[in-house]
C-alpha cells in the first residue's frame, strides 16, 4: 500500500496502492453500490465548560508544545445535550417594505429554515446581550482544512478570510487543528508570508497525471493551528494562486490534484508537536480546489482498512466555479478507472460548443457532493439557493437529493480588525456606547476626497468587484437618477475596465457628488466603511458577503439585493415594529431592478435625514450583532456532531 524510504537524514513516504486489487465500486450517482442516509430530526447540542482563562502565545515552535495537549488523535466522546424547547429560527428576518410590496419572488421561509444550524446566535432575540465569549468544545476533534488559499498567506477573497480565520477560532475552542493549502511563491513581497515556515523533511511521492510528482511539507505553528504548506515548482510563478493577467493557468487541474492527494498523506506521515494526525480526523474541504479528497478517501484509502474512522464535510463557497475539465483528463486524477462516475458530468444539449461535441467532461465539485459525508454553505440563505435551477448551476438536482445532509453557517468576520473603537485605518474611533465620532470620519473621508462637507449629506458607498455579479450595471444605470437627488457617492473597486472608464467620467461629470477609486486599497476601505451612511450591495448572488457585515459593525446601514448571504444577515427596517421603536438593520430589496434598488436607497436617505431616532436605531442594532468566528465556530461544531453519528456516506 505504501513504502518508506530513509536518505539522507530525511524520511521519504512514496504514496501509491495496487490498482489491480479488487476495489468494490459503489451505485448512487452513477455507482453501483449505495446506503439509505438516515436524518436525525432532533438536534443534539454541545454542552461546553467556561474557559480556564489561561493566555496562549501567539508563536510557538513544535519543541515548545504540550504533548499531552496536542497529542490526542482521536475524538474524546460526545457529550450531547438535547435542545430542550430551543427553536431553531430561520436567519431570513426581512420584512417586506412599502415599495416591496409588489415583489413575487418571495422566499419560503419555511424552506430556508431547513438548512439552519441551531445557535446561530447573531439573529436570535438577544443579540445584543451576547459578549465575545471563548468557551471550551468538550467534544475534541482532530480537523483537518483543505484549501487553496488562506490568509494571511493567500487570499484573492471570502475563501482566503474563511480559511485564515475560522481554524483559528475552532482551535481556541479546543480541537486540533490542521490547514493544509500550497506554498505560493510569485516573486513578490507576499513570499515574506512563509518566511516562518521550516521544512519538515518530508517527502511524498504521488502518482497522478501519469507519472510519479514529489512534494514536500513545510510547518508553521501560529495561534494554536498547524499552517501547513504543500511545496512544488509549480505554486512557484508570478501571479495569483490560479491566473496572472492572461487568465486562468492551464494547469490547475494538475496543481491541485496534488493538493489534494497531498493532503490526504499529510495527517498519517507529519509528525506536528511528536504526534500525527491520524486516521481519525475530519477533513473541511473547500471548494472545488480541495474536491478531490473525499473521492481519495472513497477510492483510494478505505478499501485498504485507512481512514475508514475518518470523515469529510465539503463547505461551498461559490458554486459557480466547480472545476470542469474535458473527460478525457479523468486519467490524470490518479483515481481507479471504475471510479469515473464520481466526477463524469454531461453539458446539458444547449451548453455545447458545436454539433459534435457530446458534452463529456469531468466535474470534480460534483465529485465531492456525491461523495463527501456532510455539505455547509457560507450562508443558510446560499444553502437553498443551490437547490434552485437559478443559482444550481446545473448541480441543483443533485444537491436536493442531499439535502438532508447540507446546512448553512454565515461566516465570521475578524472583530479586532474590524473594530471601529479601535481601527488603526480611520481617524476618528467610536462605539456603540458613544458614536459621535462616526460623523468625524465622514468630514475626513469627505475632505481626503476633495468632496464639499456636509455631514448632513447623505453618503452612499460602495465597495467591491466591478462585475456583472456584483450589480455594477445596475449602478451605472441608476447613477443620472442618482446624481439627481442631495447626496454623494463613493466608489471602491476594480475589474471591468469598461467599469473603471464609467467611473471616472461619472467624477469628471459630478465634481461635487461622486468620486470613483480604481483599484482596491484596504486603507481607504476602512475609512469609506466607516465613513459612510449607506453602503450599496446590488449584488446578483451572493453565498455569504463580508462589506455588510463590516459595514453593520461600524454603523453604516446597508442597502442590499434580497440573495444568499445578504438577505440572511440583513433584517429589513420596520418603523412600526416593536410599539413604534422600529426593528431592522438595513434595507432589502427586490426584485433586482434599477427602480426597486433606487426607491430603497431614496428611502433610507429620506430616514437618515428626517428621522434621526430611527437611523440611531438603525445603528445601534446593527453595531449588536454578533457576527464573530466564535459564533460561527459554535455552529459548525454542531455539524461536526452530526457528521460522526453515521457511518461514511461511501463505505
Amino acid at each position: 500500500m505504501a513504502s518508506l524510504q530513509i536518505s539522507g537524514g530525511s524520511v521519504r513516504f512514496v504514496a501509491g496502492f495496487n490498482r489491480t486489487g479488487c476495489i468494490r465500486p459503489i451505485c448512487s450517482l452513477g455507482f453501483p453500490r449505495s446506503r439509505r442516509r438516515i436524518s436525525i430530526g432532533r438536534p443534539l447540542l454541545l454542552r461546553c465548560s467556561t474557559l480556564s482563562g489561561e493566555s496562549e502565545t501567539d508563536e510557538i515552535t513544535d519543541s515548545d508544545r504540550d504533548g499531552s495537549g496536542a497529542s490526542s488523535a482521536s475524538l474524546l466522546g460526545f457529550q450531547l445535550a438535547p435542545p430542550g424547547d430551543q427553536q431553531i429560527i430561520s436567519t431570513n428576518t426581512t420584512k417586506e417594505a412599502t415599495h416591496q410590496e409588489e415583489n413575487t419572488d418571495a422566499t419560503d421561509e419555511s424552506e430556508m429554515a431547513d438548512f439552519g444550524v441551531p445557535g446561530n446566535r447573531a439573529v436570535e432575540e438577544g443579540a445584543a446581550e451576547i459578549e465575545y465569549t471563548t468557551v471550551k468544545a468538550e467534544v475534541i476533534n482532530n480537523l483537518v482544512f483543505v484549501t487553496s488559499e488562506a490568509a494571511p498567506y493567500s487570499k484573492t477573497g471570502g475563501l482566503g478570510d474563511v480559511c485564515g480565520s475560522l481554524p483559528i477560532a475552532l482551535a481556541g475552542r479546543g480541537h486540533r487543528v490542521m490547514v493544509i493549502s500550497p506554498r505560493y511563491l510569485n516573486g513578490t513581497s507576499a513570499d515574506k508570508n512563509y518566511s516562518r515556515a521550516k521544512d519538515l523533511g518530508v517527502r511524498v511521492t504521488v502518482h497522478c497525471f501519469g507519472g510519479s510528482q514529489e512534494v514536500s511539507f513545510y510547518h508553521e505553528y501560529r495561534d494554536g493551528v498547524d499552517w501547513v504548506f504543500i511545496d512544488h515548482q509549480s505554486y512557484h510563478r508570478p501571479g495569483n494562486p490560479y491566473g496572472d493577467s492572461k487568465g486562468a493557468f492551464g494547469d490547475n487541474q494538475f496543481r491541485f490534484t496534488l493538493l489534494c492527494h497531498a493532503a490526504c498523506e499529510a495527517p498519517l506521515v507529519l509528525p506536528l508537536g511528536g504526534f500525527t494526525y491520524g486516521e481519525k480526523s475530519l477533513f473541511l474541504v473547500n471548494d472545488w480546489h480541495a474536491g478531490l479528497v473525499p473521492i481519495l478517501l472513497a477510492a483510494k484509502y478505505r478499501p485498504y482498512g485507512v481512514y475508514k474512522d475518518a470523515r469529510s464535510i465539503l463547505i461551498i463557497h461559490n458554486l459557480a466555479h466547480q472545476g470542469v475539465e474535458p473527460a478525457a483528463s479523468y486519467s490524470n486524477l490518479g483515481l481507479p478507472s471504475e471510479w469515473y462516475g464520481a466526477v463524469g458530468w454531461v453539458f446539458p444539449t444547449w451548453a455545447r460548443t458545436h454539433a459534435l461535441d457530446t458534452g463529456e467532461a469531468v466535474n470534480v465539485l460534483k465529485g465531492a457532493i456525491v461523495t463527501s459525508d456532510r455539505i455547509i454553505t457560507v450562508s443558510q440563505g446560499y444553502a437553498w439557493e443551490i437547490t434552485t435551477v437559478e443559482g444550481g448551476y446545473g448541480l441543483q438536482d443533485l444537491l436536493s437529493s442531499r439535502k438532508s445532509v447540507i446546512n448553512g453557517i454565515t461566516n465570521g468576520i475578524n472583530i479586532d480588525e474590524w473594530d471601529p473603537s479601535k481601527d488603526e485605518h480611520i481617524p476618528f474611533h467610536y462605539s456603540l456606547d458613544d458614536y459621535s465620532n462616526k460623523v468625524k470620519c465622514k468630514m475626513a473621508l469627505q475632505k481626503e476626497l476633495g468632496l464639499p462637507i456636509r455631514p448632513e449629506c447623505p453618503m452612499i458607498g460602495f465597495i467591491g468587484r466591478l462585475d456583472y455579479q456584483k450589480g455594477i450595471d445596475l449602478i451605472q444605470t441608476a447613477g443620472p437618477d442618482l446624481m439627481v437627488d442631495d447626496i454623494q457617492f463613493v466608489m471602491l473597486g476594480s475589474g471591468d475596465p469598461k467599469c473603471e472608464s464609467w467611473m471616472r467620467s461619472m467624477e469628471e461629470t459630478y465634481r461635487d457628488k461622486f468620486r470613483g477609486w480604481v483599484g482596491f486599497n484596504v486603507p481607504i476601505s476602512h475609512r469609506i466603511t466607516a465613513g459612510c451612511d449607506i453602503l450599496l450591495m446590488p449584488s446578483r448572488f451572493e453565498p455569504c458577503g463580508l462589506n455588510q457585515l463590516y459595514a453593520m459593525r461600524y454603523g453604516t446601514i446597508p442597502v442590499v439585493h434580497a440573495t444568499g448571504g445578504l438577505r440572511d444577515t440583513v433584517e429589513n427596517f420596520n418603523p412600526y415594529a416593536e410599539g413604534g421603536a422600529g426593528a431592522g438593520t438595513g434595507w432589502v430589496f427586490s426584485p433586482l431592478s434599477k427602480d426597486s434598488m433606487v426607491s430603497a436607497l431614496r428611502l433610507s436617505a429620506a430616514t437618515y435625514r428626517e428621522y434621526k431616532e430611527s437611523w440611531e436605531g438603525l445603528m445601534r442594532r446593527g453595531m449588536s450583532r454578533n457576527y464573530s468566528w466564535e459564533n460561527a465556530a459554535v455552529q459548525y461544531e454542531q455539524v461536526f456532531q452530526w457528521v460522526f453519528m453515521d457511518r461514511p456516506y461511501i463505505n
